[in-house]
């Protein structure tokens, strides 16, 4: 490489912070970046923030190894950081938040998701607690989601054996020991080092699907290199604008086939939400008087991944896109109202499954929880549930949520922030601890309910009289999508 052993000063790389030549220092390399500005991901406004200076800190979490070698130049690499010019000539760098960690507690003292939540906020950097636990504008929705399953109550029955409770089921014909799923959750490692895989070891120990985000901070050869015989992972996609480099995503993912068993085409967000908490972290490290034009100033972590992703996606165009590119099955993710999920279910065997999701409450505020639209699917179009599989992904926070949304005709639930917070919480072993205690509740609520099998769980298990008021009641609406058979309410 082009003088890569040379030493190089911080003082000269301080010189070097305009879009016009910007450097950055990453493990102990000086690297020119300045042909990369446009190109990068996530915009070129966070990489001259950091410019001219030492970047690992903030550039390490986030990006999967290989990332240096797979987007910059050979010659890009100028040389190494001389050492002893670091103290006496670079820049500071933003100040470091230093919190007192004791370690985690034991993690059979934590008996909820809240309480690991609790301990995953005083662990975590403040930048992945902001990420994680950010919501839209008003976080409305994200707080709906979980608030509606409180409505809805339970019908036990009783003088039934409840000895025995089996909650293994299958997700596209494969088959996991419960029916709760990890959803894509981007930037594990920004909260823990054990990152995307822990958790992919932590689904492996209870044979949990787990759903890789398109932004993972590990690549997918990584997450998967240590999965059990038979464990499922999905590949989140996120279309790019650069279509070749999702081409170029789907084909590794296509020779993993072993491990990834579909892709998951999100759709709830085709562009960013605005996530306040998350956009103030970005502000740390702007000087005073700085970034106060609009293409200056910094976005958050979720507007840097949002850089390039394509908002001109269609029913007519991308599924046959996708269909030229891999023949594993396809899952849409972000189905937010009966008539999305009747059109996805009319693409099937293509499509296999949907998951109604609002992005965790993360793009549009105030649109409808999962449950709702759930409800609106038994209402208008029942029959979807016998073309693709329903799958819910939000608000889910204790084991009768989960058994709920099954009675409602999911066939598993998701949970992507709570992954994220055992993670933040003690690693691989936190996120083991957050799915012994979801299955640990979904099987005392089956028995006292008197249910064995999941497949048993159904509309008399529940009582939604008090959410159904409250849904969608405009019409079924269906007329104009080509509705080949009678809709029957099953309310």
């Amino acid at each position: 490489m082009k003088m890569s052993g040379k030493l190089i000063s911080a003082e000269e790389v301080v010189k070097h912070t305009t879009p016009e030549s910007c450097w950055v220092v990453l493990y102990g390399n000086v690297y020119d970046v300045t042909e990369f500005l446009p190109e990068h991901p996530g915009g070129s406004k966070i990489i001259l923030q950091l410019a001219g200076r030492d970047a690992t800190e903030e550039y390490d979490p986030i990006h999967p190894p290989g990332t240096l070698e797979e987007n910059l130049k050979p010659e890009a690499k100028l040389g190494k950081i001389d050492p002893q010019t670091i103290v006496q000539t670079s820049e500071p760098a933003a100040k470091k938040e230093v919190k007192e960690d004791d370690g985690p507690p034991p993690m059979e003292s934590l008996l909820n998701l809240n309480e690991i939540e609790e301990v995953a906020t005083k662990r975590m950097p403040e930048k992945a607690w902001a990420y994680y636990y950010s919501s839209s504008d008003d976080t409305i929705t994200k707080s709906f989601n979980n608030a509606v399953y409180k409505d809805i109550l339970l019908r036990p029955r009783v003088f039934v054996d409840c000895t025995q409770c089996d909650t293994t089921t299958t997700l596209l014909g494969h088959k996991v020991d419960m029916p709760i799923f990890v959803a894509p959750a981007a930037m594990a490692r920004l909260g823990h080092p054990d990152g995307e895989a822990g958790i992919a070891r932590a689904c492996g120990r209870f044979s949990a699907l787990q759903v890789l985000s398109n932004n993972a901070s590990m690549t997918p050869e990584q997450v998967v290199a240590d999965a059990r015989p038979g464990q499922v992972f999905g590949w989140q996609l996120y279309v790019q604008n650069d279509r070749a480099k999702s081409e170029a995503m789907l084909a590794r993912v296509n020779a993993l086939r072993d491990s990834f068993k579909f892709v998951c085409l999100t759709l709830d967000a085709p562009v960013p939400g605005k996530r306040e908490l998350d956009e103030k972290q970005a502000f740390r490290n702007v000087t005073p008087g700085g970034a106060t034009k609009p293409a200056e100033r910094p976005g958050g972590v979720g507007q840097q991944l949002f850089f390039g992703t394509a908002s001109d996606l269609t029913w007519k165009t991308t599924l046959e896109w996708i269909a030229r590119h891999t023949d594993l099955p396809v899952v849409l993710k972000g189905v937010q109202t009966h008539e999305d999920a009747f059109l996805a279910s009319r693409y099937a065997p293509q499509v296999k499954a949907v998951i109604l999701s609002n992005h965790g409450g993360r793009a549009l505020d105030t649109a409808p929880p999962p449950v709702h639209t759930l409800l609106e699917i038994r209402k208008y179009c029942p029959q979807v549930f016998g073309r693709v599989e329903v799958w819910v992904d939000g608000g889910i926070k204790r084991g009768t949520d989960v058994v709920k949304a099954l009675a409602l005709g999911a066939r598993a639930v998701g949970v992507g922030r709570a992954a994220l917070y055992g993670l933040g919480a003690a690693g691989q072993d936190g996120v083991e601890r957050t799915l012994e205690i979801l299955k640990a509740e979904t099987e005392t609520c089956m028995r006292l309910l008197g249910v064995q099998k999941v497949a048993e769980l159904g509309p008399r298990h529940i009582n939604s009289r008090k959410v159904e008021r409250d849904i969608f009641d405009g019409g079924a609406g269906l007329e104009s999508f080509g509705l080949w058979d009678t809709v029957k309410s099953k309310l």
